[in-house]
């Protein structure tokens, strides 16, 4: 006979987990739709974003597969799959060279937080404390790693998410950090659209422009202006080379402003900037609703979180490898492992009906 607190861990959480399924579905599903939408009417190429929310959905529902199966050899083969791939990464990306003092910031960053969540996911799902110590010093070595690739952001990002992680054990309710995550993106999705603007000091634009490298902050101005001139349904997707005075004008290489919500913007408008946060926003509920211990929820929210800020600044989310890593440690972080007793999925400290999503 179930325990009122068993009963709600593997009862109501399990239809809210089906709801926000649900709820991703229908948003990717709007995704797709409104590309198809904007190409219509602006033309342009809809095969990036639409190959971008197909990775997504496969790498979640993959996640979930593996997840439930391998809890833990999942994520850390994942892990170290991230690390090949952003070792690769300077090779495989076509785009210019950074000239940014934080090395490069897209998929390689990317890449390596997304590594680096996973090994910590990994760590808390383990069992045995010398297993568990030994995924954290694989957490660790991500960040060495981003150290030997040039990284900084790579290394800032997997070091704070390894920080969050080991934090994670002193969180008692989900929901306070995954609402302090959204928050962080928010901010700095905020900053950059800020930065675009010009809305910023002076002093402090000046600052930030040198940090970022002067060529992404042009790129960015010419996306916020080309999103105010075609606020309903942006230039088309892919046209954002063709229709920016600093592309067209040979000033600079590439056809990408660097960054997703910018690049969302002058493309689809700012219908394409609300379904970008609502994709993020339904990770983080999917996050909220797992079944999973609130460390590893915490642990993917941290990973997630760090690939929204290098996709504000950089064009990460422009790489395939990059979409499904995302979906794929979201769907490891919101699976039910089988065989699993429902009260080992949350951590010990649950009682009287509490399932640490408050």
């Amino acid at each position: 006979m179930k325990t009122p607190a068993t009963a709600t861990t593997a009862g109501r959480p399990g239809v809210r987990h089906g709801a926000a399924d649900a709820v991703g579905v229908a948003i990717l599903a709007a995704c797709a739709a409104w590309v198809l939408i904007t190409t219509g009417v602006r033309g342009g190429r809809p095969d990036g974003m639409l190959l971008a929310v197909l990775a997504v959905a496969a790498g979640y529902a993959g996640g979930r597969i593996a997840g439930a199966l391998l809890p833990v050899a999942a994520p850390c083969v994942g892990a170290l799959a991230g690390v090949a791939l952003a070792a690769a990464a300077p090779h495989v990306t076509p785009g210019p060279v950074s000239s940014s003092p934080l090395g490069p910031i897209g998929a390689t960053a990317a890449l390596l937080s997304l590594a680096a969540g996973a090994a910590c996911c990994a760590a808390w799902a383990a069992r045995g404390a010398a297993l568990r110590t030994g995924l954290r010093v694989l957490a660790a070595g991500v960040v060495v790693a981003s150290a030997v690739l040039g990284s900084t952001v790579g290394v800032i990002a997997s070091a704070g998410i390894l920080l969050c992680s080991l934090a994670a054990a002193l969180m008692r309710r989900r929901g306070l950090g995954l609402a302090g995550f959204a928050l962080t993106t928010a901010v700095l999705a905020g900053s950059a659209w800020a930065v675009a603007d010009g809305a910023l000091p002076e002093g402090l634009a000046t600052s930030l422009e040198g940090q970022l490298g002067g060529y992404r902050v042009r790129m960015w101005q010419d996306a916020e202006e080309l999103t105010g001139a075609h606020p309903a349904f942006g230039v088309g997707p892919g046209r954002f080379g063709e229709t920016s005075p600093t592309v067209t004008e040979g000033l600079l290489a590439g056809g990408k402003p660097h960054s997703a919500l910018l690049q969302q913007g002058a493309e689809q408008g700012f219908v394409g900037v609300a379904l970008l946060a609502a994709a993020f926003c339904w990770l983080l509920f999917a996050l909220w609703h797992s079944p999973r211990s609130t460390q590893v929820v915490l642990t993917a929210g941290a990973a997630l979180t760090a690939l929204a800020a290098v996709a504000t600044v950089g064009n990460a989310l422009s790489v395939t490898s990059v979409t499904v890593g995302a979906g794929l440690l979201a769907g490891i972080a919101t699976a039910r492992p089988l065989g699993e007793e429902p009260d080992r999925l949350r951590p010990a400290y649950v009682r009287r009906g509490e399932d640490g999503r408050g």
